[in-house]
């Protein structure tokens, strides 16, 4: 490594306030250093706007009423997305523990379902991390279902191909380790509204489904053939995702000015045993705030699930 470049590292700082850390650091946009390889075309312009909503040491939080299908019936429940912006170590693809010039900005997105089916409850937790500094595919996406029958789980590495475990309770999905090429995938899509709605695909796309349907449904994990719309209003815009040979229909509707947030989404597809049959999934947002809930685990902080109407 020449001088010049070694004089560059030497500056570079990184980091960001983000769950569990203490120290304040400097913008991500300012902090870490063009990797090798990457092209100019590919990198962000993170604006002033967009560093001060999402730089300021807390995440957004939005609850949601959930109608949630599943076995063929409407279940009652709530959701929640949590969106916070971290450092990310890219070879290990974890959150970072401390300040490092390889580490990377991510917008993550953790999102929570709960609802009951019967006598037995249902916990779903998905977590999707996108770079922010680079346009690029998601570096990992995370799924876990837990009920009273078992649980699955399902990990995404992106490390130049998609690198896919899978684990099942059933026995015909049981343990599975297995590579697919690079494409979009469905669970990117919300942290891309957030982080510039003109970079979601539209027209004729070639999709990965979210994690969750595929658990719920049992398919395959591979890419589908999709049609991808964009229809912006005044104050909405809606983002449509259709699959014709799945009979699934995601919407996805946010605010048309920054920062973008997730008010509400629909989801349809073909019941299990009844193809003719179309239930549909709704999540409706409740309440939102910003918060460094990472700081707010006492009993005194209990009143905050309140204010979002979390019981």
């Amino acid at each position: 490594m020449d001088f010049f470049k070694i004089i560059l590292l030497l500056i570079v700082l990184g980091g960001l306030k983000s769950c569990n850390s203490s120290e304040e650091k400097g913008s991500p946009q300012e902090n870490i250093s063009e990797r090798e390889g990457t092209s100019i075309s590919t990198l962000r312009n993170l604006t002033s706007e967009f560093k001060n909503y999402w730089f300021d040491g807390t995440a957004e939080i939005t609850s949601y009423s959930l109608l949630q299908e599943r076995y063929g019936e409407i279940r009652e429940g709530t959701a929640v997305n949590i969106f916070v912006t971290e450092d990310f170590v890219p070879a290990v693809q974890v959150k970072a523990d401390n300040p490092s010039k390889e580490n990377i900005m991510v917008l993550k997105l953790n999102q929570m379902k709960n609802f009951n089916t019967g006598i037995y409850p249902y916990s779903i937790m998905t977590s999707t991390f996108n770079p922010l500094l680079e346009r690029a595919r998601p570096l990992k996406v995370t799924n876990s279902v837990q009920e009273w029958c078992g649980q699955v789980y399902m990990q995404l590495n992106n490390r130049g191909e998609f690198e896919i475990e899978s684990h099942s309770y059933f026995e015909g999905e049981a343990d599975k380790h297995f590579t697919l090429p690079i494409t979009y995938l469905e669970n990117e899509l919300w942290n891309l509204i957030r982080i510039n709605p003109e970079e979601l695909p539209t027209g004729d796309v070639m999709i990965v489904p979210s994690f969750e349907f595929l658990r719920f449904r049992h398919r395959e994990i591979k890419g589908h053939k999709a049609f991808a719309s964009l229809k912006q209003g005044d104050s909405i815009t809606i983002y449509t995702l259709n699959y014709p040979d799945l009979q699934r229909q995601l919407m996805l509707f946010f605010s048309s000015t920054f920062p973008y947030e997730i008010e509400k989404w629909e989801e349809i597809n073909a019941a299990d045993q009844n193809d003719t049959l179309r239930l549909k999934t709704t999540a409706t947002k409740l309440k939102r705030i910003k918060t460094d809930y990472w700081s707010k685990n006492g009993n005194e902080h209990l009143n905050l699930r309140d204010s979002l109407q979390l019981k």
